[in-house]
């Protein structure tokens, strides 16, 4: 549990932060941070794992596996009966068992995460321990709660789902620093998040990727000038996302090809932007006549700068622009694919479609993250958006079709 004298020592120790920036995660940050002042910031980074050790019994565990996989699996209907039977006769163990279920996995930015603005500490405690209670992974049996993507799975086959999304992440260079608050809070860009699945020996079945809303802050660094005419700035963001996101999912790809079993990829496209901010113009009128409604609105334009009204704009239109590069890129990729049978890579506009124009979907404490009822909305257009993806690997919501059993024989061996 956080304790009031740990609770209070994280408040003084974020006033203690207020001052420094995310040097060396933009990819067109200043120069890189200099060297004393790094091995400062990584000093303190290491002080705070060092108090956090002692309450990691509270962090909520990034992986959730279907309780009740076992009595699932026993039934001769079951697709994993095979398997079921070997488990039982000892020929396998319980965690081989485990490897053998179709896994997930879950790479992104703080929109897939339980995460929002709020007072530093709290901010801090959320963004470091709170996994689930996300339209990916919520387990809230409660009806009222999220049906996440993967409790929407879970209705017909068991699994392994583990998010490895974080507040802040950013599609960057693999050899770009992550930046002193990004250290603290354990978040990795998309680079360092691949690099987290890459190590895992059970290579997942099925990668959802939804990441880049960070990379959007195009104002950052540029001159009066420069922010009159962006056109050049927004053509180099571009291209170099698509470098930087290209790398860490070929690596991706060249390790699916290697594997015993099928791996779909989802890329999902960036949320519509040009909807979110017309939610968000509403919640600004509300925030001026009355403080306490939305009583964080002003972190969003306060570290996100290109949220205020004058460059709004811009972000709009570079959102569309990465959008665009995402689906190019996916489709070099498939036909770079087309000997490779066991790889698929899909592209995805199922989250850009939601509609954020409406004042419920955005959180009532910024209006800059999802509500509960967002991420209600992101699971049901996420999920919808599978089901090429799980036909392709032989997942359906009929587990009587053919295709199924083909499930049966893979994992880690």
């Amino acid at each position: 549990m956080l304790t009031r004298a740990r609770f209070l020592f994280l408040a003084g120790f974020f006033v203690f932060l207020d001052p420094f920036s995310a040097v060396g995660t933009e990819e067109f940050a200043n120069p890189p941070t200099p060297l004393p002042v790094k091995a400062g910031e990584q000093i303190a980074a290491n002080l705070v794992d060092l108090i956090f050790l002692f309450d990691r019994v509270a962090s909520d565990p990034p992986t959730a596996t279907t309780p009740d996989y076992l009595e699932s699996i026993s039934r001769p209907s079951s697709p994993f009966y095979k398997e079921y039977l070997e488990y039982r006769r000892g020929r396998i163990s319980r965690a081989e068992l485990v490897r053998r279920l179709p896994h997930v996995a879950m790479m992104g930015d703080s929109l897939t995460q339980h995460f929002y603005i709020s007072s530093p500490a709290s901010l801090f405690w959320r963004a470091r321990t709170q996994r689930r209670k996300n339209w990916f992974l919520d387990t809230d049996p409660d009806p009222a709660s999220i049906r996440s993507v993967y409790e929407r799975l879970e209705a017909f086959t068991p699994l392994v789902a583990t998010e490895y999304n974080g507040a802040g992440a950013l599609v960057a260079s693999s050899r770009a620093g992550d930046g002193f608050r990004r250290r603290i809070v354990r978040t990795r860009n998309l680079s360092g998040q691949a690099h987290q699945i890459l190590r895992k020996k059970r290579f997942p079945d099925l990668i959802m990727i939804w990441i880049g809303h960070n990379n959007l802050d195009w104002t950052e660094g540029l001159s009066p000038n420069e922010r009159e005419h962006p056109e050049k700035r927004l053509q180099e963001m571009a291209t170099q996302f698509r470098v930087n996101y290209t790398e860490p999912l070929q690596s991706l790809i060249d390790r699916a090809k290697t594997e015993n079993h099928k791996v779909a990829i989802v890329v999902f496209g960036l949320a519509n932007l040009d909807a979110f901010l017309k939610a968000r113009r509403k919640a600004e009128a509300l925030h001026a006549r009355n403080q306490a409604l939305y009583p964080y609105f002003e972190s969003g334009n306060r570290s996100f700068e290109s949220l205020k009204r004058p460059y709004q704009k811009n972000m709009v239109r570079l959102s569309l622009i990465l959008n665009g590069e995402m689906r190019s890129m996916v489709a070099d990729l498939n036909r770079e694919l087309k000997n490779y049978g066991n790889v698929r890579v899909q592209y995805s506009d199922a989250l850009t479609k939601v509609d954020f124009s409406r004042l419920e979907l955005i959180n009532a404490e910024d209006a800059w993250h999802p509500s509960v009822e967002g991420h209600k909305a992101l699971a049901a257009a996420a999920f919808s958006a599978l089901g090429p993806s799980l036909r392709f690997l032989g997942i359906a919501q009929d587990q009587a079709t053919p295709s199924q059993p083909e499930l049966s024989d893979r994992g880690a061996r």
